[in-house]
């Protein structure tokens, strides 16, 4: 399984980071997440360090639907995890086909994003502006694929640069889950 290699940021300016993606990239796709976690009712998959979404993603010009599954963190200081992520025709099916395996929805809410469409070192990259609100903040996350663990490290390098150029520092970076966020303000 290939391993989402991702850095997230809380922005301390949000215009100045968005001016330079727009400079730099062009300008971004907003998009709104419904993002749905299910879990099994004792809580081993979050319990566990891992994850299982079903993500409906609202754009100006198309609505899709999205299942995750993360497993474990292979990254402690970025949060890296293997992904396997396929897209879905119908999301009351995959709800529906999710509750019937016995999964339970453990959280849910709404990212409203602005994406920006990355190339650096050969590597294709998505910079992402993120609002979630309940949570206070901007968020930047940019990420990419690494084809393996022995190839995390050069992928987090590129994903580095990337926030190097947008100012984004060292201290800014952060491994907290939205989803922990969201559920310490419920």
């Amino acid at each position: 399984m290939a391993i989402e290699a991702e850095l997230k940021a809380r922005v301390r300016d949000p215009e100045s980071v968005m001016t330079r993606l727009e400079d730099a990239y062009g300008p971004g796709r907003p998009e709104v997440y419904q993002d749905t976690y299910y879990d099994d009712p004792a809580g081993g998959l979050m319990g566990g360090d891992r994850e299982l979404r079903i993500r409906t993603v609202h754009s100006t010009d198309d609505t899709r639907t999205v299942m995750t599954y993360k497993g474990t963190r292979v990254d402690e200081a970025s949060g890296s995890k293997p992904e396997a992520e396929t897209r879905v025709d119908d999301a009351a099916a995959a709800h529906a086909i999710v509750r019937g395996l016995g999964y339970v929805p453990a959280i849910a809410f709404e990212k409203r994003c602005r994406n920006y469409s990355i190339k650096a070192d050969g590597r294709d990259l998505l910079a992402t502006l993120v609002r979630v609100p309940e949570i206070d903040g901007t968020f930047i996350e940019v990420e990419t694929v690494a084809a393996t663990a022995d190839d995390l490290p050069a992928s987090l390098a590129v994903v580095r640069s990337v926030l190097d150029a947008l100012g984004i520092a060292d201290d800014d970076l952060t491994t907290e889950q939205y989803t922990d966020a969201v559920a310490a303000l419920r």
